[in-house]
């Protein structure tokens, strides 16, 4: 048997403002877009904003159902919706902020597993990182520098 270490760095801001400006932008477009989410369930509402290498940006939101399985996180909302619309195009950074609707949420809230997956598959399919940044309502802000960071051991076409 051996042993393997994986690392994984983040960047930690103290909040929004330091980050960088073209970020802070993309933090507000998603917050904005958590504003429109559907999640009468939950209570629990994501925002993403989505930079192409076009200098579009595509939000998105969370939309629960009352089928669970049947909704769609705001990540995938935005990553799909940038798929369909713009597929030669690629995406250079995505902002997340996501937090209850019942009480506020300071902590950094990152992508769940399966919108992991979904951001992995783009980032192989281009064959460049995309950086994260995700939030919650408040606080700090965390930025890695690719989705690889957040998910080492990816399950991509290579094992197909």
């Amino acid at each position: 048997m051996k042993e393997v270490n994986i690392k994984s760095t983040f960047f930690v801001f103290d909040d929004l403002t330091e980050t960088p400006l073209q970020i802070q932008n993309l933090m507000k477009k998603a917050m904005t877009a958590r504003e429109n989410a559907y999640a009468p369930y939950s209570k629990f509402h994501v925002g993403t904003a989505i930079l192409l290498d076009n200098n579009e940006i595509i939000t998105g939101n969370n939309q629960e159902n009352a089928s669970y399985p049947s909704g769609l996180c705001a990540e995938r909302a935005a990553i799909y919706y940038a798929g369909s619309n713009y597929p030669k195009t690629k995406i250079l950074v995505m902002a997340i902020v996501a937090g209850s609707i019942k009480n506020t949420t300071s902590k950094p809230i990152p992508p769940c597993g399966a919108c992991r997956q979904a951001i992995a598959e783009y980032e192989v399919k281009q064959e460049s990182p995309i950086e994260i940044y995700f939030k919650g309502e408040t606080g700090k802000v965390v930025k890695s520098n690719s989705l690889a960071n957040l998910l080492p051991l990816l399950f991509d076409k290579a094992v197909l």
